[in-house]
């Protein structure tokens, strides 16, 4: 009879929404029991923990240090954490974030953040706080996946470019994110508009960021505009900073009269499928991800997408996206005009990427994982 394990998951620094969203993919759809786990002790803070499923094999900790300052945080991740994991009987701990600085062992680290290793993007952030926060975050991950046990990544071009920093990695798996149901079965999608009266819809979900390019978008649509295009777009998704700064400041030159820009700022995550199934085109222009849902969700509706041609993007939707620098305006403008003039490639390309779509679910996600860390543990004994 094969050894029944217990494993330790540390999503205590789970905060954005992908990392949320996986986390509670693993749990919901994985069937650890399938793979010699019999328990699964999780530690994370008490919002995230109180919207996570019970589970005959699952055992929550909500430990005080997760409510106060980072500092704190970190604090308990480094000295509390391992003891914490020894005396709930862990075997092996999964980081579901690569700048844990708990060295328990063995350990599989998850790596879901690019942007201290994308080249060329810090320096947008000069020589302030966050461009210190991210070397200092690069130096963590770089130990906590170079002392990994296993390490997963999210995609092949994340595994690459990681590695020329933390050398090769031994014990590697590729477990891409899934997507959640609600994209795969959203509302009816509206018709392409008929007539040049009634406005082309537009729409680009992310996070306002230094790398995700919203201004550069809005004066690419305001270009197409100004050649004729009745084109209207909308901005779904927070953000601040000098980011946010650089969108007021083109919006205010593009459309101070907010003509054609809509920003509907964040949006529940389970009213998105309605925004997605109520535009024609998808725009995705960011310049640093490591596996976006952001693109993955919209390929799942079905939308024709104009996408950006860094990072990952190109492996994750093949030639099923239109593609263009993300940092200039009329490259944006190109893609675009090609979507909304040619119907017959809006058709190929949307239902290319509705197709590819459906590699990406949270139960092939979910259990690759559990099988992943059992069997680093099996090595490791």
């Amino acid at each position: 009879m094969n050894r029944q394990h217990v494993i330790g998951v540390d999503a205590s620094r789970n905060r954005s929404g992908g990392a949320v969203a996986h986390l509670k993919g693993l749990i919901n759809k994985g069937s650890p029991e399938k793979y010699n786990i019999r328990q699964v002790h999780l530690w994370t803070y008490k919002d995230l923990a109180d919207t996570i499923p019970e589970k005959s094999w699952l055992v929550k900790h909500t430990p005080v240090a997760l409510e106060k300052p980072l500092y704190r945080q970190l604090w308990w991740q480094r000295f509390q954490l391992p003891m914490e994991l020894g005396e709930a009987g862990c075997e092996i701990v999964f980081n579901t974030d690569a700048g844990s600085i708990c060295n328990f062992k063995p350990s599989v680290t998850l790596s879901q953040d690019m942007l201290s290793y994308e080249p060329g993007q810090m320096k947008q952030f000069g020589l302030g706080k966050a461009r210190i926060r991210l070397e200092v975050l690069k130096h963590v991950q770089n130990n906590s996946l170079g002392s990994a046990d296993g390490s997963i990544f999210l995609s092949q071009y994340a595994a690459d470019v990681i590695q020329q920093y933390t050398g090769r990695i031994q014990n590697i798996a590729l477990i891409p994110h899934g997507i959640s149901g609600i994209f795969k079965n959203p509302p009816k999608r509206k018709a392409w508009p008929s007539n040049k009266i009634e406005p082309i819809e537009c729409v680009y979900v992310s996070p306002t960021s230094l790398f995700k390019h919203q201004w550069v978008v809005v004066r690419a649509i305001e270009k197409l505009r100004r050649q004729g295009h009745n084109l209207q777009l909308k901005l779904v998704g927070g953000g601040g900073g000098k980011a946010i700064e650089l969108l007021k400041r083109q919006l205010s030159i593009s459309d101070p009269d907010r003509k054609f820009v809509k920003e509907l700022g964040f949006v529940p995550y389970e009213q998105l499928p309605e925004v997605l199934a109520a535009s024609d085109v998808f725009i995705f222009a960011s310049s640093c991800e490591n596996m976006p849902n952001s693109l993955i969700e919209p390929m799942a509706v079905g939308l024709p997408i104009a996408c950006s041609d860094r990072g990952p993007m190109p492996e994750i939707l093949s030639d099923a996206g239109i593609y263009f620098d993300p940092e200039i305006d009329d490259s944006i403008a190109r893609a675009v005009r090609t979507i909304v003039k040619d119907e017959e490639l809006r058709l190929r390309i949307s239902n290319k990427a509705k197709a590819l779509s459906e590699q990406y679910t949270w139960e092939r996600c979910a259990n690759e994982t559990w099988a992943f860390i059992s069997d680093t543990l099996n090595r490791s004994l």
